[in-house]
């Protein structure tokens, strides 16, 4: 099937790699001498999860995530919440690693097809993770909400993509990812393929159906390229 597509984009955290923010979390707690609770998680994630959420909806910027969400921390610990995000993203970008298959995966393709991200993350997390795996290398592309100033599922993030891409025929992209509202939503946006890693099994709408859907990574090995994997 992968003849059918001069490019394939996919969306980075939990869709290359594994982003678990209780590890980051954990260590921006040690590094201060606390104890990483799970009322600390949920804290964080009440203010977090709804800036992302206003994020992908165009109503607050990139800098204002970073730095909202360690408001309260901040005030904790005695330093200033531009810190904490620093050491955040830095733990991150080291214990985020590549989803089982990634590797193999972005291995395969690079030879057969044109790469790239598009990604709703942070430039400095996403820059250091993909060099530190290699990914660098394979791909051709890397575009990041926070440059472009246009988040998933907007269109704006699409058409830079596209331009950098030299505006190939829409019919021969295909963008891959684990969000149905941003990714899946975007990419139907933006008049191209899909393609759905639904890791929890869950049920997507009748009216946000992706192109293709799969489980995990080895999967989508073996519908692109026909070999099973893993």
């Amino acid at each position: 099937m992968i003849e059918r597509y001069d490019w394939l984009l996919f969306d980075a955290d939990d869709t290359l790699f594994h982003f678990d923010g209780t590890l980051g979390l954990t260590a921006l707690f040690n590094s201060f001498q606390a104890v990483f609770t799970a009322d600390d998680f949920s804290q964080f994630q009440a203010l977090n999860k709804p800036l992302w959420d206003q994020y992908a909806q165009g109503l607050v910027t990139a800098d204002e995530i970073q730095i909202r969400r360690f408001v309260p921390l901040a005030e904790r610990f005695g330093v200033p919440p531009e810190q904490l995000n620093e050491q955040f993203i830095r733990a991150m970008a080291e214990l985020s690693e590549p989803l089982p298959g990634a590797v193999e995966l972005v291995h395969a393709l690079h030879t057969r097809v044109q790469l790239g991200i598009i990604t709703n993350g942070f430039t400095e997390l996403q820059d250091r993770r993909m060099r530190r795996v290699g990914f660098d290398r394979h791909f051709e592309l890397l575009v990041i909400s926070e440059q472009v100033g246009a988040a998933k599922p907007h269109i704006d993030i699409f058409e830079h993509a596209f331009e950098r891409m030299q505006r190939p025929p829409r019919e021969r992209i295909l963008m891959v990812g684990d969000n149905l509202s941003t990714d899946v939503q975007g990419g139907r946006n933006a008049g191209i393929d899909t393609c759905w890693l639904n890791h929890y099994g869950k049920q997507a709408p009748v009216d946000l159906q992706p192109t293709f859907e799969v489980d995990n990574l080895h999967q989508l090995h073996q519908l692109l390229l026909g070999t099973r994997h893993g």
